[in-house]
């Protein structure tokens, strides 16, 4: 495989899948290059809306797809956001207002832990009876001021207490070696690594 699509829009997932998969020789393409409308993601779980967005990039680009869910989940609001949280403030997509939001919900709340999850879903057709799904979590909690330039999302609100800085604060390479998604990408190369054996 040289190239796939990625099923997203975001820019910060396709500087970072982009690293990621670059070692192995393979060319991540936005799915924007091919005017794929963004996919539903009517589900409740990560893997089921990642897959759903994997199939629908394939089958608008008859190319190989990655997908991913990802999203925070705070265990004093019970996992939410979630699926929600690139939506967690409504339409539009706004991270300031999904940061806000999660502060606001927050306030006097002593438990701040959080994860981060993401749920990885390749595909090398629309119909692949068997996609390699890989997952990864990363581990933290919430900070009530925005620290830090870099990253994306909930990055700015989220420490990480064994370094003292916010993922938004991390170098993007040492970033990709502790997030959720760089686990979650290491999952799905050495299922790659298996599956071409």
């Amino acid at each position: 495989m040289k190239q796939l699509v990625l099923a997203s829009n975001n820019a910060g997932k396709l500087r970072e899948f982009s690293a990621l998969l670059a070692p192995l020789g393979i060319e991540v393409l936005p799915q924007s290059h091919f005017n794929v409308p963004e996919a539903e993601e009517p589900h409740c779980t990560f893997v089921e809306n990642a897959l759903e967005k994997a199939r629908h990039a394939a089958r608008h680009t008859g190319l190989p797809a990655l997908a991913d869910d990802s999203g925070l989940c705070v265990s004093a609001l019970g996992g939410a956001p979630g699926v929600q949280s690139a939506r967690f403030a409504g339409e539009p997509k706004s991270d300031a207002r999904n940061n806000a939001l999660l502060l606001e919900k927050l306030a006097g709340v002593a438990d701040r832990r959080a994860h981060y999850v993401c749920v990885l879903v390749l595909v090398h057709s629309a119909d692949d009876p068997q996609p390699l799904i890989a997952d990864g979590e990363w581990h933290g909690e919430i900070i009530d001021t925005p620290r830090g330039e870099r990253g994306f999302g909930y990055d700015p609100l989220f420490l990480l207490p064994d370094l003292g800085q916010t993922a938004a604060e991390l170098d993007p390479a040492l970033k990709n070696t502790l997030s959720h998604r760089g686990a979650a990408c290491r999952h799905l190369l050495d299922r790659l690594k298996r599956s071409a054996d």
